[in-house]
C-alpha cells in the first residue's frame, strides 16, 4: 500500500525519515499531518520515533540503518544519542561515525544484507 505525505509541503520525505523493518524515525517540528502516516501506517509494527541529529530534521540524509543497526554522525550530540538509545529496540546497535562525509544517508545504501558505500569513506 503507499500512501501519500509531504514534509512542510516538501515532497522529499526520505530527507526527512529513515524506514527501515524494526523501527521508523521521522524529523522534529513537522505537521500534525505528516507524524499521522507513519504513526497510523506503522505504529503497530515497529516504533516512530520523533528525533533530530546534530540539531537538524534532515534524518533521512544524515543517518544510515537497517533492523539491525544504525550509523549516526559524529555532530550527532550526546542527548540526540540518549534519546535514540532510548526509543529503539534493544536489538538496534546504534554506532556515531567519525566520518569526513557526514551525510551517511547520501554515501550509504543499505539494507539487512549487503551496503554500497561511496568509495571516498574510511
Amino acid at each position: 500500500m503507499a500512501v501519500r505525505a509531504q514534509f512542510e509541503n516538501n515532497n522529499e520525505i526520505g530527507v526527512f525519515s529513515k524506514l527501515t523493518n524494526s523501527y521508523c524515525l521521522v524529523a522534529i517540528g513537522g505537521s500534525e499531518n505528516f507524524y499521522s502516516v507513519f504513526e497510523g501506517e506503522l505504529g503497530d509494527v515497529v516504533p516512530v520515533v520523533h528525533t533530530s541529529i546534530a540539531g537538524t530534521r534532515i534524518i533521512g540524509r544524515l543517518t544510515a540503518g537497517n533492523r539491525r543497526g544504525l550509523l549516526v554522525p559524529n555532530s550527532t550530540t550526546d542527548q540526540e544519542l540518549q534519546h535514540l538509545r532510548n526509543s529503539l529496540p534493544d536489538s538496534v546497535a546504534i554506532q556515531r561515525i567519525e566520518e569526513r562525509l557526514s551525510a551517511l544517508g547520501n554515501v550509504i545504501a543499505c539494507n539487512d544484507y549487503v551496503a554500497l558505500v561511496h568509495p571516498d569513506l574510511d
